[in-house]
């Protein structure tokens, strides 16, 4: 189980995942679990993910896929409310596709996503996408998400 933290800053976005991954005691591994897609001048968002592997590569990947389509995409879209709901409909998309099939064999398809950045024109957001395809955005009470295995102690951000 991988752990992230996105923290919303007055000056900015820290974002931060580990590499870490674990399906049983001999099957650990090394997986990217940050994405970011970066047009100078334009966007910048950064995808974050936690929970089960092939259903969070599962939906980075329907997300680039969607460019080459040219479908409405994270290179279309001009908020980053909207980049969080085409983040949940593609999760919500892959739990349709693959998620009969992995339940039937007791496979958690559990997922969330933490979504920040900004869009030209927009100030920095940041998002917690969770399982089910919806989400909520940082505000000044709540400034900071993290998603993963929670056995580390819960971190609070004090102004």
């Amino acid at each position: 189980m991988t752990y992230c933290v996105g923290v919303l800053l007055d000056s900015g976005l820290v974002l931060a995942s580990d590499s870490r991954t674990n399906a049983g005691v001999d099957q650990i591994g090394t997986f990217r679990k940050m994405t970011v897609y970066e047009r100078p001048g334009d966007r910048v968002i950064v995808l974050l993910s936690s929970g089960n592997l092939a259903v969070t590569q599962a939906v980075v990947s329907l997300l680039d896929q969607r460019v080459k389509e040219n479908l409405e995409s994270l290179w279309t879209i001009s908020s980053l409310d909207q980049a969080a709901c085409l983040v949940g409909e593609t999760l919500r998309e892959v739990h349709k596709r693959d998620g009969p099939h992995l339940r039937q064999h007791n496979i958690d398809v559990s997922a969330g996503f933490i979504l920040g950045g900004e869009i030209s024109g927009e100030k920095h957001r940041l998002f917690s996408i969770y399982s089910e395809g919806n989400f909520i955005e940082a505000t000044q009470d709540t400034p900071y998400f993290q998603i993963g295995e929670l056995k580390y102690g819960i971190w609070e951000a004090h102004p």
